[in-house]
């Protein structure tokens, strides 16, 4: 559990990375656009800034290759926009491909639409950034409470050897101990999801 605790925080911090690089690739794409590019070199083109923005590993690069393949056998890029929304996960990318969809299929000027979405990206961006301030003194506490049980645990092992050994040795001691541990592993996950459904609530 605590693994999968880890590897869902660490997609949620590539999410993250991935929806901020996303939002100054889209506005790279506008400013070709308004160059006179199509919407399909833009995105093209576009790889070479976030290359030399962000390193040719960065997460919006692998993606934009990804989106270059499919495009030289030509699949179209409402597909690969609508499949990158799909698997990063992000509703940020997948509203805007859908946005991307309708406007292109209706004629809107892309240009400008390209424009505000990356500027609603921002907005979001900033409004969560200032969320996870806010967030982040409840968020301190809660890792403070979640390690006292350890620290009262071996501070009282320490100082009075063989307190719990009736805890450990018994039956009887095991089974309320392992009870103390569920419920404490359910405190931590309870926890958990209050902060994320709060930071989800006020962002959306």
């Amino acid at each position: 559990m605590f693994y999968r605790n880890i590897r869902n925080r660490r997609g949620e911090r590539e999410r993250d990375e991935l929806t901020a690089q996303f939002r100054e690739c889209i506005l790279a794409v506008s400013t070709l656009l308004e160059a006179g590019y199509s919407v399909e070199n833009a995105f093209l083109e576009c790889a070479q800034d976030m290359a030399l923005m962000y390193g040719g590993d960065a997460l919006i690069c692998r993606e934009l290759k990804i989106v270059r393949r499919g495009l030289h056998i030509n699949v179209s890029l409402e597909e690969l926009l609508a499949d990158l929304g799909e698997r990063s996960g992000c509703e940020e990318m997948i509203q805007f491909a859908e946005v991307f969809s309708i406007a292109k299929r209706s004629g809107g000027n892309l240009a400008e639409i390209i424009k505000s979405s990356a500027e609603l990206i921002g907005r979001r961006a900033d409004l969560q950034r200032e969320i996870d301030t806010l967030l982040s003194g409840k968020t301190m506490e809660m890792n403070i409470m979640k390690g006292m049980p350890f620290v009262i645990l071996l501070y009282i092992g320490f100082t009075n050897r063989g307190y719990f050994d009736m805890l450990y040795e018994g039956i009887q001691g095991r089974l309320i101990m392992t009870g103390c541990l569920a419920a404490y592993m359910g405190a931590c996950v309870l926890g958990r999801l209050v902060i994320r459904r709060m930071r989800r609530e006020w962002i959306y």
